[in-house]
């Protein structure tokens, strides 16, 4: 196995010269997959579709959406992006 690749430099020059070795030397960390990782998300995609429901059919009756269910919605959308990204500190 090659040397672990460094900078973004070292990355681009690898993959121009050997694409498929320098992908192989590039270590991904697979997110969690617990029992309460799998609840937390579910959940949270949970209320954010009810929102988005709740929001469109509302809309369609002619009414305007509570600021609490768009506050709800977008807390929600922010925590999945949290859970979902990558920590800067794993990124090296």
């Amino acid at each position: 196995m090659a040397a672990p690749i460094q900078t973004v430099g070292q990355l681009r020059d690898a993959l121009r010269s050997d694409p498929d070795t320098a992908l192989s030397t590039l270590s991904f960390e697979p997110l969690p997959d617990t029992l309460i990782y799998r609840i937390v998300v579910s959940s949270l995609g949970i209320v954010v579709v009810l929102a988005a429901a709740g929001a469109i059919y509302l809309g369609a009756q002619g009414k305007d959406a509570p600021t609490s269910l768009v506050a709800l919605g977008s807390a929600a959308i922010g925590a999945l992006a949290g859970l979902l990204a990558p920590s800067p500190a794993k990124q090296g």
